[in-house]
């Protein structure tokens, strides 16, 4: 035993048993489909994040365009958001109060019933939008309905010296690059801007209106010489030729709702326009108001003493609060010569219907019809 134990050698130590791999449920697949699909699933989240990025572009593009038309025929100066809180206002008072309005009010709510006809989607799109997406409409109908405002403001500011030097030929003609020369310095502005009540002519009245001499201070209250037909007003009836200096209204007209080049065809009445329904249009609308106050502030170099905020209330007010029926009826006569003057006078209500019948379109309907009758009848 003790041999046993002699020979006996210290072994090294015995080392763990290694169990067996875990087996994979992965079926094997090549590193580059793996990629390949890696790559298709990013690129189809990245085209829903930039379908995403052009609807919402799309979107604000929309509500940027239909804001142009705020400043155009809805109103001139005041914010969309004070048309909604006066809206918003009446429909929390009782109908006993309305007699409580200012016109101010009147004029708000007056706008944004306007504004629910020009952009007929508004009023139930606001009333059923979440809060963030209400205010970023509003900012955007803001941004469009001002852009415009901008834009019709430089064309006028461009084109404008043009038709003076065209209409009154003045020696020197008005520069139109710089506004600094326009208003009361320059003659032939001068003269357009003066007050209907004051002779231009008398060097005196140039002077102190200069001067801002006592009792020459051009303000809102007076209408400017340039609304007049002839440029010149009869002091015992101020309403006859007022607003119907055609070619300067027609002019400017045709620069901000068409375009700047047919500004300059000014000379011809047109053809082919509905009067009937362009006077319609016409007396829903405030453009016709809106380019007068965009023409005198083209011709002139400053705001100075003049409120323009309050001379297109009081150009709105003549065509929409006139005193009593006969103010009525001068204002609807109005309303058909700015038409006809701007988009030309329509033959096609004085048509006969035996003129009607032999024009191609209903004689070719006559014709089919009796082509189907004598078909029918000979079966």
């Amino acid at each position: 035993m003790s041999q046993v134990e002699g020979n006996s050698q210290p072994g090294p130590p015995s080392q763990p048993s290694q169990s067996a791999p875990a087996f994979s449920t992965a079926v094997a697949t090549s590193e580059s489909a793996r990629q390949r699909r890696k790559i298709a699933d990013l690129e189809e989240k990245l085209q829903v994040l930039e379908s995403g990025q052009a609807v919402k572009k799309r979107e604000i593009n929309f509500y940027m365009s239909q804001g142009r038309a705020i400043r155009r025929i809805v109103t001139l100066f005041d914010s969309i958001e004070d048309l909604i809180c006066e809206n918003d206002r009446r429909c929390d008072i009782d109908d006993n109060d309305d007699n409580d309005v200012t016109i101010d009010q009147d004029r708000l709510q007056t706008g944004y019933v306007v504004l629910s006809n020009v952009i007929p989607w508004f009023h139930a799109k606001a009333s059923d939008m979440e809060h963030d997406d209400y205010t970023h409409m509003l900012k955007k109908l803001r941004q469009g309905a001002d852009g415009a405002r901008g834009d019709d403001t430089s064309k006028l500011k461009s084109l404008v010296p043009d038709w003076v030097n065209r209409d009154l030929k003045p020696d020197p003609p008005v520069e139109p690059e710089d506004k600094f020369c326009h208003g009361f310095t320059n003659d032939a502005c001068g003269r357009l801007l003066c007050p209907s009540e004051l002779d231009w002519n008398n060097p005196i009245v140039r002077t102190g209106i200069r001067d801002r001499g006592d009792g020459y201070v051009v303000t809102e209250m007076s209408w400017p010489a340039f609304l007049y037909a002839g440029y010149t007003a009869d002091q015992n009836n101020l309403e006859e030729g007022l607003l119907k200096a055609s070619c300067s209204f027609r002019f400017a007209f045709k620069a901000i709702f068409t375009s700047p080049s047919s500004a300059k065809e000014v000379a011809s009445d047109g053809d082919g326009a509905n009067i009937i329904e362009n006077n319609r249009r016409a007396k829903m609308d405030i453009s016709g108001k809106k380019v007068k106050t965009h023409l005198r502030f083209a011709l002139s170099s400053s705001t100075g003493d003049f409120d323009y905020t309050q001379f297109w209330h009081i150009i709105v007010d003549f065509f929409e609060r006139p005193p009593g029926r006969v103010a009525w009826h001068n204002v609807e006569r109005l309303l058909a010569w700015w038409t006809r003057k701007v988009f030309g006078a329509s033959q096609h209500a004085e048509l006969s219907d035996t003129a009607k019948a032999k024009m191609s379109v209903n004689a070719l309907a006559l014709q089919r019809a009796r082509l189907d009758d004598a078909q029918f009848d000979s079966e």
